[in-house]
């Protein structure tokens, strides 16, 4: 599978804010590949806003589509106003691996419950827009076991196709070189058999 998260070092954030009724609604956003990522986030957001109204979330922990490392919260605002259109937002993006705070400082105009629901989604989406991001590919590990006179050529069949070598073995046999093949391929090695001096065995993880 193959999903794009935001391109932010783990402690770092992506902020923006828009004023909506005389409200402000500062949005946070971070890289959240597990859920302490986040945390982390929402501590931060907390410290640096402590006099704000409410400090409400979402965060999707893994790829989209994911069901068990999700949450929300409307921090205090009427329920469902808050948290699930935010996480909606984020679900919509097709992004993964994001966590989200919107910190809004109350300016005396209530909103209503939908007017606050339109609100906190438009603080999200606005925040995304200017968002950065990357591709992840998940993989599956493989380890190639080869001659020593075969590892240049292998080294440089996966440089070829972006295939990562996660690591090298050395014995006295030779080398084991333990590559990420995408998840969303069928392993297919006969070009790399092709090009060397002897076959390859192959062991799965």
């Amino acid at each position: 599978m193959r999903y794009r998260v935001p391109e932010l070092p783990i402690g770092s954030w992506h902020t923006t804010d828009i004023d909506v009724e005389k409200s402000q609604f500062i949005t946070w956003m971070c890289h959240a590949p597990d859920i302490d990522a986040f945390t982390h986030l929402l501590t931060a957001a907390k410290n640096a806003h402590p006099t704000a109204s409410h400090h409400c979330t979402a965060y999707i922990a893994g790829p989209p589509g994911e069901q068990n490392l999700i949450g929300f919260s409307d921090d205090g605002e009427p329920g469902g106003t808050a948290g699930r259109p935010m996480y909606q937002v984020l679900q919509g993006s097709q992004l993964g691996q994001i966590g989200c705070v919107v910190i809004r400082y109350f300016g005396g105009t209530k909103l209503g419950t939908g007017g606050l629901a339109r609100a906190y989604s438009q603080a999200v989406s606005h925040a995304l827009e200017t968002l950065p991001t990357r591709e992840v590919v998940e993989r599956d590990l493989y380890t190639l076991r080869l001659t020593f006179a075969n590892e240049a050529i292998a080294r440089s069949w996966c440089e070829e196709r972006d295939v990562p070598i996660e690591q090298a073995d050395y014995d006295a046999d030779g080398v084991r070189l333990t590559i990420g093949w995408p998840r969303d391929c069928p392993l297919d090695l006969a070009p790399l058999e092709n090009r060397l001096k002897s076959a390859i065995d192959i062991l799965t993880h």
